[in-house]
């Protein structure tokens, strides 16, 4: 029987898989980066949505912080669940809970050189922001892990951050290389990235980013999104609210662009600001409001969920099951197409 002929109609399947490390809580860079492409594509695409644990210890192995990752997984899942994830129309699953990544991930380490993973831009600064003094093997192999994350389920789209489309180049090269090598197995994915690329900090000064400590989380009560507002970088430039501010680039305002449903407030604000009409305070509090009234609903199923905790571990352990399903065949069919050996059961 030839599974390269079923692999190759595989490809005809709308197929997405994306997913997060488990370092903390979700917040509204990661809404707009990837979240809300996942929640519009969730019934035109069967959806893999992966907790990727393992990715954690390519910047941080310490034992502290692998004791840490099981509370941030189901904080994970609670954030997937809260923003309207729906674990009966997607699959949600834990990395680590799938051997066959393991097995692909070294295949796919002999497809690619270290000149081509040490071009990835997002690796030094992934260093950088871990104070790690030098680039540690798995972390110049993050790439190729996400590789195996991406296609042993043969996802065909990878809905990303800005700061992730150069690891799915790295993907679609080793996707290429390997039918190059041993016959059509793989497609070819490719990176969607959000109407929002990126989302400043509450710094200004930077992408959103736990590392940084400078976001808006999803699960953050009113009173902290206020304060956390209130703390806003804004024009540098205006001293007095009688001062005609800049709005291009001021954080305030994008976020004003991006999560306020009152457009025409907005418009007004901007009118009034560039006039020095309105102060820093009285345009923050509207956006402080904004943003309340965008997170509330989240905030609902959250706490639905975290009433019903032991529900979550089903809904990851069905998940899990599910992808070792597609792994498994994708293994099956990777190994026929390459002639590897392996001992009969």
């Amino acid at each position: 029987m030839d599974l390269r002929g079923e692999a190759s109609m595989e490809y005809k399947r709308k197929r997405i898989l994306t997913g997060d490390r488990p370092t903390g809580r979700l917040h509204l860079g990661h809404y707009v980066g990837s979240l809300r492409n996942r929640l519009s594509l969730q019934d035109q695409y069967e959806c893999f949505f992966i907790i990727a644990d393992l990715h954690t210890l390519t910047t941080n192995p310490d034992k502290s912080n692998v004791s840490a990752i099981h509370e941030n997984v189901f904080e994970l899942l609670l954030d997937y669940l809260a923003v309207g994830i729906d674990p009966e129309r997607s699959v949600i699953f834990l990395q680590s809970g799938i051997p066959e990544t393991y097995e692909l991930n070294l295949i796919f380490e002999m497809l690619v050189t270290v000149p081509r993973l040490e071009r990835v831009p997002s690796l030094k600064d992934m260093a950088k922001i871990a104070s790690l003094d030098s680039m540690p093997f798995g972390l110049l192999g993050y790439p190729v892990l996400q590789a195996a994350d991406i296609l042993l389920p043969r996802a065909t789209l990878v809905p990303v951050g800005k700061d992730n489309e150069a690891h799915v180049e790295v993907t679609r090269e080793i996707a290429r290389r390997f039918n190059r090598l041993y016959g059509e197995v793989f497609p070819i994915p490719e990176a969607l990235i959000g109407d929002v690329p990126s989302l400043v900090g509450i710094d200004g000064m930077a992408q959103m980013s736990k590392s940084r400590g400078n976001t808006i989380d999803l699960a953050d009560d009113a009173d902290t999104v206020r304060a956390k507002v209130m703390q806003m970088f804004t024009d540098p430039a205006r001293v007095r609210a009688d001062v005609p501010g800049r709005v291009e680039g001021n954080p305030v305002f994008i976020y004003h662009d991006v999560f306020n449903a009152n457009q025409e407030q907005v418009a007004e604000l901007k009118v009034r600001y560039r006039e020095g009409k309105v102060g820093d305070v009285e345009v923050k509090q509207h956006l402080s409001q904004a943003l309340n009234d965008f997170l509330d609903p989240i905030r609902e199923r959250r706490a639905k969920f975290v009433s019903k905790a032991s529900i979550l571990e089903d809904i990851l352990v069905a998940g899990t099951e599910r992808m070792r399903e597609e792994a498994r065949e994708t293994m099956s069919l990777v190994r026929e197409a390459m002639g590897m050996y392996h001992l009969p059961r």
